[in-house]
């Protein structure tokens, strides 16, 4: 199967596991999700500058493995908006926390008897938004873990990924995290 074959039949796996809880003044989505992957694995498809592009929702414009300033380049078609990012943290294969923009995200990764457990704690400053992000993560990491798998689909961020089920994930997700859905595509 080509990487369009797979882009075309992608439909989005079922909900995983996602909580909003305050913190402190902004909130806090954390979003669950088990690859048959090992934490290496993981950690380069999460640090590496060739990598982030084939699933992630932004570029980076170095490897994300150390701490120190970066350049998250947000991705939404042909638009790119550059975000001051940092990495806070950096311990292979298991810790990356840096910032991306306003946000922060922290991501763990814990060894599992069938690969790895990655967990992604994506700090907000509006609970209303949890919904909408935790579903651009789900598509993102579905693409994720199809390219890990040796079948890559393409990013699916942005615009496009209302072609791809984007709308009824928000809609699970912001009745999973009891917040009402906020379309993006509306005024």
């Amino acid at each position: 199967m080509t990487e369009s074959d797979a882009r075309r039949d992608y439909r989005p796996s079922p909900l995983r596991h996602a909580e909003a809880k305050p913190d402190g003044d902004r909130w806090a989505l954390t979003f669950v999700r088990d690859f048959a992957h090992s934490p290496s694995t993981l950690w380069t498809a999460l640090t590496d500058p060739g990598e982030l592009p084939q699933w992630a929702p932004y570029t980076a414009d170095r490897d994300l493995g150390t701490v120190g300033p970066a350049t998250l380049t947000m991705v939404d078609g042909p638009d790119r908006t550059e975000l001051d990012g940092t990495v806070i943290r950096a311990e292979a294969p298991h810790v990356l926390e840096h910032a991306w923009g306003d946000d922060v995200l922290l991501w763990t990764i814990e060894e599992t008897g069938a690969g790895a457990r990655l967990t992604l704690r994506h700090t907000l400053d509006d609970q209303r938004t949890a919904a909408m992000t935790a579903a651009g993560w789900h598509m993102c990491l579905d693409v994720a873990e199809a390219l890990l798998d040796g079948h890559p689909i393409g990013p699916i961020v942005g615009a496009d990924a209302m072609n791809y089920g984007w709308h009824a994930l928000n809609e699970q997700y912001s009745e999973r995290l009891g917040v009402e859905p906020i379309d993006p595509t509306l005024p």
